[in-house]
């Protein structure tokens, strides 16, 4: 019997064109709530800076046992950003997505982070920053997930003895430039390094929204594994690189991963707060022991923008009510929006619909492949692969979908449809739920993780590829439509570019239709359930 594989990571892809808004009916937004904030008297900042240290090094130093490295990753998540696994789908070059990124992400919030959180400057002060802490740091996260082997035809040990010397003390600003260096030897337009405020811009993907990084220790206990993004809620209420994360919202986290807190907070995605049981162990306390106390945080997520408007666009003769949702990205809140879009369509009649993903150059993979599961369940909405060609199958989940399952659909797409965008688009194709209609896609098939490094700066790395349902790798080539051309206007054109009218649904229906259309066998079979 198959082992289905939850979604527990949050793969993203960050645009350089910002998709126009509509004049459609947006989801109804939700209206922030006033931060319960807790105080608690910090504990000596220098020894747990050196303890979290240790703990991050050997994490990221110890090779990987399984075969397949890239499930150990999902698994564990090592360097899990906001509580997850960010995973980086870039359809843009580096050097227009991440000052795009910045404004998108800050549009509706008030920011000014330049430097590392007050926190870290005080426990590792820059100026006298080995320059092994970082460049060693990235190295190991490097040698340990990086998809080509080769290390762009390098000896990556040598390499590691060419930027890595334990004895040499440098300011942040130095170390941060030989690791930027280091890191471009790689050759890989994709792999770069995060400043401190390009780090802190991912937060609009944060699916728990309090800014915080969540990993497992080598005992494998959810811990605050880096500062919190300064600015963020963690921040404010003042939790700690090595804090214990003993329960969130009062369920505890003994023999859970972070990508399982994921889940839970993903259950009540509407939930304005979210409270964390911590642990605090002073440097007398023995294991198990120290203060506890509760910190309640309000969900930043909800200052991010409403990426879905619909309408329901035509009444036809025919009894044909077509419900238009156009979805410009895949930000935190995309599930829940898109969701109540497909609830209040069907409640208006609609019984055949057009997702329009037009512009949309992505955002969290684990959205995309979950928004599949409001359309068919218990199927593969996608494959990921690692350096080995390891294929890890992810399923959609049962009793989510939203609409009927016969009702005829669309997807738009069109040129700069990619990443995120074409892991939906490819999902619901190839599990002939819906026809692709418009331009080739972009074709982002690449997967980069995003780590968090202990001096508050980022590493984004290339560790895995995906393929549709099919099989099919769109890197460099993307998704055929199956209809070509006949779109509307752009999406920059509010109004006329929600126009139905040249959608044939009685063709869609027979392009859907068993007869034409064969649902894929699984490829492999999930031995190992990502948890």
């Amino acid at each position: 019997m198959r082992k289905a594989v939850h979604f527990k990571i949050l793969i993203l892809c960050v645009c350089h064109f910002a998709a126009s808004t509509l004049a459609l009916q947006p989801a109804v937004p939700i209206q922030p709530v006033g931060l319960a904030r807790h105080h608690q008297k910090q504990s000596s900042s220098t020894a747990r800076w050196a303890q979290w240290k240790d703990n991050r090094m050997e994490e990221t130093s110890q090779v990987c046992s399984s075969p397949n490295p890239l499930v150990k990753l999902l698994r564990d998540g090592p360097a899990v950003v906001f509580a997850s696994m960010i995973i980086f789908f870039s359809a843009a070059s580096p050097s227009s997505v991440v000052p795009n990124m910045s404004s998108m992400a800050w549009a509706e919030t008030e920011t000014t982070t330049t430097t590392v959180t007050t926190e870290s400057k005080l426990l590792e002060p820059s100026s006298i920053t080995k320059e092994s802490s970082v460049i060693e740091e990235v190295w190991n996260l490097i040698n340990k997930y990086y998809i080509e082997r080769s290390f762009n035809h390098q000896d990556w040990n040598a390499v590691k003895q060419k930027y890595v010397d334990p004895n040499a003390k440098v300011d942040n600003e130095k170390a941060m430039k030989l690791t930027t260096e280091m890191v471009q030897s790689l050759g890989d337009k994709y792999t770069r390094i995060l400043d401190t405020q390009q780090y802190a811009a991912i937060q609009k993907y944060d699916l728990i929204g309090v800014g915080v990084t969540l990993m497992p220790n080598p005992q494998k206990e959810i811990i605050v594994g880096g500062p919190p993004i300064e600015g963020s809620q963690a921040a404010k209420v003042g939790l700690l690189p090595g804090d214990y994360i003993t329960a969130v919202n009062g369920l505890p986290t003994s023999g859970r991963t972070a990508f399982d807190i994921i889940d839970q907070i993903s259950e009540a995605p509407n939930s304005k707060t979210v409270t964390f049981t911590v642990r605090r162990q002073g440097d007398k306390d023995l294991a198990g022991e120290g203060s506890k106390f509760d910190v309640t945080m309000e969900r930043q997520t909800m200052q991010v923008k409403d990426p879905v408007q619909y309408k329901l666009s035509e009444q036809r003769k025919d009894g044909t009510n077509v419900g238009y949702i156009r979805v410009s990205e895949f930000n935190s809140l995309v599930n829940a929006k898109l969701q109540d879009a497909l609830q209040d369509l069907k409640a208006q009649g609609a019984n055949a619909y057009v997702l329009d993903l037009r512009s949309n150059t992505g955002g969290a993979f684990q959205s995309a492949v979950e928004i599949s599961g409001l359309f068919f369940e218990d199927r593969v909405a996608t494959y990921v692969l690692d350096s080995n060609n390891v294929e890890l199958p992810f399923r959609t989940t049962t009793g989510k979908v939203a609409i009927d399952p016969e009702a005829p659909m669309v997807v738009w797409i069109d040129g700069m449809s990619a990443s995120a965008s074409e892991v939906l688009a490819g999902s619901l194709h190839d599990n002939c739920r819906a026809v692709t209609m418009g331009d080739q896609s972009f074709g982002k098939g690449l997967i980069q993780a995003v780590y968090g490094l202990k001096n508050g700066a980022g590493l984004v790395l290339t560790v895995a590829r995906y393929v549709t349902p099919n099989g099919t790798d769109i890197q460099g080539t993307g998704i055929t439509p199956d209809i070509k051309g006949e779109m509307p206007a752009p999406v920059q054109i509010p109004v006329l570019s929600s126009n139905t009218a040249k959608v044939d649904f009685n063709d869609i229906r027979q392009k859907l239709d068993p007869s034409m259309c064969a649902i894929p066998q699984d490829r492999v079979q999930a031995q190992t359930a990502v948890q």
